[in-house]
């Protein structure tokens, strides 16, 4: 192929291979990157596109490689926080090779019997990896595994349960209290062990003594694990399974022991085979096959272990200082799997005793179907569509003195005399989103293209001005077609976003209902969050005793910014006894009072009311509720306060996407006057309080103090 007659897009996986010259910062002829080089070179409008989860960054060359031309970055933490991939855990042991196998495998079989437990109807196989160093150490752990399973009995699996049961594995005790629990069945246990064990479910994928690689029909084997006809449950390796093997029902990796090596080299190949253990198996539960995390383990929920990967490794502090390491340059968060049984969070005594607990009710909004006749204009979307449009367009180029801290942007701006409708029609081409049937679905009213280009409730394409800030030394005529397409574009896309989001199907109301407080302030169960120095947050969270009355709870599961906020309360509490009596109450609104419960779904706020901001904008839509952390309640003999208060300790891009929930609780206080109650009993005041951040830098209890004092 003549790469220079025809335009060409190299898409390039795993892209980090793709980067020798530049590793070595010498020119060769024979690389793949070279290779590239040439087609890209061969024409003007040549591109490539590469994925890869491994830039190392961290070297010079790849760093000035790829600093401009990284178009979206999604790191490991990021994937795990959104709850995207398995949990993972390490079981630090120093037990021997062969009772680390046997561990696995209970632990294994127990996963099987919890998703049928748990209604899992497809077939629910989880793999376990069992890594060696060496083809004759991962060959002869294979002969000692099998001769493991031969020997088994109900006796001697007995034996090593309460021989081990002391293990601080949350994982293990589950496990062996289950086995433990049906003694009475363990023959039929064994029997299912023997059979989903048996030597003919296991895949060595070792060279063989003759030089080939794996049996006829085992390639296809290794790829297609999580196909119900494909019965392997084991796979003995040392280095064949790296890059490509994508098996989303791993949940077992066992370390083999015998002459491991624990240098950085070696560990970082383990963090990066955990890393890609780690993908979420997306089984079917009640008919819906979820791509996310279903479960969190707070509650005692052992169905967690469904979407957690076990790292089964040895107990060496030198060696698992190195581990981490590795983890953490990964950006793998993992956590030691100890046991850590949920807490107990009670009522105290004397609140049940009271009338507010016995008599008193909680507010929220309600929410209501949206009809079709909502969207009349983009303004139903959340959408300021104004004649008079300004779009940002910077150099990417400045020149600034040597002594100045930052980049200063000064800018100014210009009326594009050349924008036309064209631009809209050519824009609407370059995005699938804008094809007329895929639009009719977002935008029910729209009669025709021609409506949505030129209609008044819509892009009213004729009496748009287009206005650009630009440098200061920019002149108009600089400003290219193309520049001012993709503006267009640019601004086309962000109204794609919002209609998106805003095609709602229920909208909250200023109805508020009614919740009797002693139906939904219960006791639960939660635990502990417990991860590593390594992963997604530094927060620490502990469980406290508040012996203060004016909190219900008699134990806070909290972290530091929580208890700084209930620090911040009880200094007031005098003040606000002094007003309002001995009817003043912090509630702790925690989802996992009523979590996989109806209930959970009418303790929650909806946005409703119009979205406008103090500063002029408009709050994007959000159909999700969502329950504040804390409720203060106050009553006296006039009036009933019930205010909203949430703790915010994030900042930066995730702190701006959370703004429309602070945007709601503030519209509640400006506008209470507004609220409905549907069953109200005296006079009732709903109010929210902005965001408590650190320190209380935003002045969230001048605010409190104003609406109640």
């Amino acid at each position: 192929m003549d790469y220079a007659k025809h335009p060409v897009v190299v898409l390039a996986d795993e892209a980090h291979h793709y980067s020798a010259s530049t590793k070595t910062e010498k020119e060769k002829e024979n690389t793949w990157e070279s290779a590239i080089q040439k087609i890209l070179n061969a024409r003007e409008d040549n591109i490539l596109l590469e994925f890869t989860a491994t830039v190392e960054f961290e070297k010079e060359a790849i760093y000035n490689k790829y600093k401009d031309k990284v178009v979206y970055r999604y790191a490991l933490n990021r994937l795990m926080a959104d709850r995207y991939s398995k949990n993972v855990k390490r079981i630090q042991s120093q037990a021997s090779d062969r009772d680390k196998m046997l561990n696995a495998v209970l632990v294994s079989q127990f996963r099987k019997y919890r998703a049928e437990f748990q209604g899992i109807t497809e077939t629910f196989k989880p793999i376990i990896l069992f890594k060696s160093s060496k083809i004759d150490v991962s060959n002869k752990a294979n002969q000692d595994f099998k001769e493991l399973i031969a020997s088994l009995t109900s006796d001697s699996l007995l034996d090593f349960i309460r021989k081990n049961k002391g293990a601080d594995s949350e994982i293990l005790s589950l496990a062996y209290h289950y086995y433990e629990k049906n003694e009475d069945r363990l023959d039929e246990v064994i029997s299912d062990l023997k059979r989903d064990f048996n030597a003919r479910n296991i895949i060595n994928a070792n060279d063989t003594e003759r030089g080939n690689m794996l049996e006829k029909g085992q390639y296809q084997a290794l790829n297609t694990l999580e196909s119900p006809n494909n019965f392997y449950r084991v796979v003995f390796a040392v280095a064949k399974l790296t890059e490509g093997w994508d098996v989303l029902n791993l949940y077992d990796i066992v370390r083999i022991e015998q002459e491991a090596k624990t240098n950085k080299t070696a560990t970082m190949v383990e963090a990066q085979l955990i890393g890609r253990g780690a993908r979420y198996y997306p089984f079917l539960k009640d008919g819906v096959r979820s791509y996310q995390c279903r479960f969190d383990g707070e509650t005692g929920n052992d169905s967690l272990i469904l979407e957690t990967l076990h790292y089964h490794t040895m107990n060496e502090p030198q060696y698992l200082k190195q581990l981490v390491a590795s983890l953490k340059e990964m950006d793998l968060p993992t956590g030691k799997d100890e046991k850590n049984p949920p807490i107990e969070i009670k009522l105290k005594k004397s609140f049940k005793q009271t009338e507010v607990y016995k008599n008193g009710k909680i507010y929220y909004n309600e929410s209501e179907e949206v009809s079709a006749d909502y969207f009349v204009s983009l303004d139903s979307y959340g959408i300021q569509h104004k004649q008079d449009i300004t779009r940002n367009f910077y150099s990417a180029i400045q020149e600034v003195s040597y002594l100045d801290e930052g980049v200063q942007n000064e800018t100014k701006q210009i009326h594009v005399a050349k924008f036309d409708e064209r631009y809209i029609k050519k824009a609407i081409q370059k995005i699938s989103f804008y094809q007329f049937d895929n639009l009719r679905h977002y935008l029910p009213n729209i009669d025709s293209m021609s409506d949505f280009i030129y209609g008044e409730n819509w892009l009213n394409t004729r009496n748009i001005k287009l206005f650009v800030n630009v440098p200061l030394t920019f002149t108009s005529d600089l400003l290219s077609p193309n520049d001012i397409l993709d503006l267009t574009v640019g601004l086309l896309k962000e109204y794609e976003t919002k209609i998106k989001s805003g095609f709602i199907k229920q909208r909250g109301t200023n109805k508020f209902v009614g919740y009797p407080i002693s139906n939904y302030l219960t006791d639960y169960k939660k635990r502990i969050p417990r991860v590593d120095s390594n992963t997604l947050t530094t927060q620490i969270i502990t469980a406290t005793e508040v012996k203060e009355d004016f909190f219900v709870y008699e134990t806070a599961i909290m972290n530091q910014l929580e208890h700084q906020l209930l620090e911040r309360i009880k200094s007031r509490m005098g003040l606000l006894r002094e007003k309002y009596g001995k009817n003043v109450y912090l509630f702790r609104m925690d989802e996992n009072m009523h979590r996989e419960s109806a209930k959970a779904e009418k303790l929650k706020l909806h946005q409703y009311g119009n979205r406008k901001r103090y500063d002029g904008t408009v709050a994007d839509i959000h159909v999700q509720g969502f329950q504040p952390d804390f409720i203060l309640f106050l009553e006296d003999k006039e009036v009933q306060f019930q205010i909203f208060i949430e703790p915010k300790g994030m900042s930066g891009e995730r702190f701006e996407k959370e703004l429309w929930k602070e945007d709601l609780l503030l519209y509640m206080s400006e506008n209470h006057g507004e609220i409905d109650f549907v069953d109200q009993v005296g006079k009732v005041e709903i109010h929210g309080l902005k965001f408590y951040t650190t320190d209380d830098g935003r002045g969230t209890m001048e605010q409190l103090e104003k609406i109640v004092l």
